[in-house]
């Protein structure tokens, strides 16, 4: 598969504007809790991460980080991390992804933006990069619920969990530190509750 396809709208055969593709991604999508026993493969998560990966980014920086958790011991792991509340949600999916950002992932730009000036960008303030970090790492994450809504795939992503258990746990000795967690797989419909009320066009937005 070359850069230039797009396998989401490959593997729906629906175009953006198809009306049924937009509810796929947004109106009729659902955040679940609780997941069907079916598991995701490997290959599929790859293609999650190909499709997601385009997602816009500052400069192109791409400093998200995933760790795709599907092992029973590691999934233990992050059930021990994670809130009460939040423990069945965990249990339930079939993967746990752990969003996280590189705090090192100025390392990348002589890659991924040449144009720029690598050195005096690494030589900022380290809270500074921190932030660009955590803040584009939040966009690019956006976009792999999307992209994974687009392959057929249902999400809940979460806070509610110990990001020092979670980061002693899985990036001890690394740059990478944990931001949310994104449960992944194919969501039991029968468990969901009636769906939130949303702010209406004139209580959020205005055009100036």
């Amino acid at each position: 598969m070359t850069e230039q396809q797009t396998p989401a709208l490959n593997q729906i055969g629906e175009s953006m504007t198809d009306n049924s593709f937009i509810a796929r991604i947004f109106t009729e999508a659902r955040t679940h809790k609780a997941f069907l026993d079916r598991p995701v493969e490997e290959s599929t998560l790859r293609q999650l991460y190909e499709t997601a990966k385009f997602a816009p980014s500052a400069s192109n920086l791409c400093p998200m980080r995933i760790s795709f958790v599907t092992s029973a011991e590691a999934k233990q792991t992050v059930i021990a991390a994670a809130a009460d509340g939040n423990k069945p949600k965990v249990e339930s999916a079939p993967v746990v992804a752990i969003i996280a950002h590189d705090s090192r992932f100025h390392n990348h730009i002589g890659t991924l933006a040449p144009h720029m000036d690598a050195d005096a960008y690494a030589a900022q303030d380290a809270s500074r990069l921190e932030a660009v970090a955590i803040e584009n790492s939040w966009l690019q994450a956006g976009f792999l619920i999307s992209a994974a809504r687009a392959l057929g795939l249902d999400c809940g992503p979460m806070s509610g969990f110990s990001k020092q258990a979670i980061d002693d746990a899985f990036y001890a000795g690394s740059s990478w530190k944990s931001d949310f967690l994104m449960n992944i797989g194919y969501g039991d419909k029968a468990q969901l509750h009636p769906r939130g009320a949303r702010l209406s066009f004139e209580q959020a937005c205005e055009i100036l």
